[in-house]
C-alpha cells in the first residue's frame, strides 16, 4: 500500500472543495455489537457538518461495528468503530451507512468472539439487511474492527457484493493491540479497481473513552489525505 497520499482530484472527484479543518490474539477477536439496528437501512446523511468545514460531495462513510460486551470497555451502546465512523461523517459532511448483519451476533463477549472465529474459519459470507449504492460516491471512508486479525466476515459480504472499480477507499479500524493487522493492505486485493488511501487505526478502548483524543486523531489524519 505504500504511503499513499490524494490528490485534491481523487480525494474530491465530485467537488472543488477544499476539507479544513481481534489481531490473533483473542482480545482483537472482541467484536464491537451491532448498535440498534435501524427499521428501514438506507443511507441517510449524518448529524449537521461543523459550519466550519465545507460539506464533501462524493464521499460515503461505510462502517461495520458491534456494541454490547466489549474487550477493555465493558458493556456499550455504541460500537467503537461507530464512534470513529460518526467523527468522520461529522467532520467531512459525507454520508454515514452501517453494514449490519440479518444474523445479530451474541451480546456476550466470549460468544461473540467464538461465533467470528467460526466465520473465519469456515470463510462465511454473514448476510446483510442493506447494501449502499456506491455509485454516487468516488471516495469511500470504509471502518471495522479487527477480529481475529482480519477484516470480519460481514465486511468481506460487503466488499464482494459492491462495485470498487474508480473509487478512492481511505480505511479506519479499531484494535485492541494487533493495529490494521495487515487489514488495509488486503483491501487492496479485495477491492479490484480502488485505489486504497492511507489509513487510520485507533485502540476502540481510546476510541469509546477518548473522544476528545480519537477526534484529534480523525482530524490529523483527514486534512493528511488531502495533502
Amino acid at each position: 500500500m505504500g504511503n499513499v497520499k490524494l490528490s485534491r482530484r481523487q480525494f474530491l472527484a465530485l467537488s472543488a472543495l477544499t476539507l479544513a479543518g481481534c489481531s490473533s490474539q483473542q482480545q482483537d477477536a472482541a467484536p464491537e455489537v451491532p448498535a440498534e439496528q435501524p427499521e428501514e437501512p438506507e443511507v441517510q446523511p449524518d448529524a449537521a457538518p461543523d459550519p466550519e468545514i465545507p460539506a464533501t460531495a462524493g464521499a460515503l462513510v461505510l462502517y461495520f461495528s458491534r456494541a454490547d460486551e466489549n474487550y477493555n470497555v465493558g458493556v456499550i451502546d455504541e460500537g467503537n468503530t461507530a464512534v470513529m465512523a460518526k467523527m468522520i461523517a461529522q467532520r467531512i459532511g459525507a454520508d454515514l451507512f452501517e453494514l449490519v448483519p440479518v444474523e445479530p451476533y451474541p451480546e456476550s463477549y466470549q460468544e461473540c468472539c467464538d461465533v467470528a472465529l467460526d466465520e473465519k474459519n469456515a470463510g462465511a459470507r454473514p448476510q446483510l439487511e442493506a447494501l449502499p449504492d456506491l455509485t454516487p460516491y468516488s471516495t469511500v471512508f470504509l471502518g471495522f474492527p479487527c477480529w481475529w486479525g482480519d477484516i470480519p466476515m460481514p465486511v468481506y459480504t460487503a466488499i464482494e457484493a459492491l462495485g470498487w472499480n474508480g473509487k478512492t477507499i481511505c480505511p479506519f479500524n479499531t484494535h485492541e493491540g494487533s493495529g490494521d493487522a495487515g487489514m488495509f493492505s488486503t483491501l487492496e486485493t479485495v477491492c479490484q479497481g480502488a485505489t486504497v488511501a492511507d489509513g487510520l487505526t485507533i485502540r476502540g478502548q481510546d476510541a469509546q473513552n477518548d473522544r476528545e483524543g480519537t477526534q484529534a486523531e480523525v482530524d490529523t489524519w483527514i486534512s493528511g489525505l488531502e495533502r
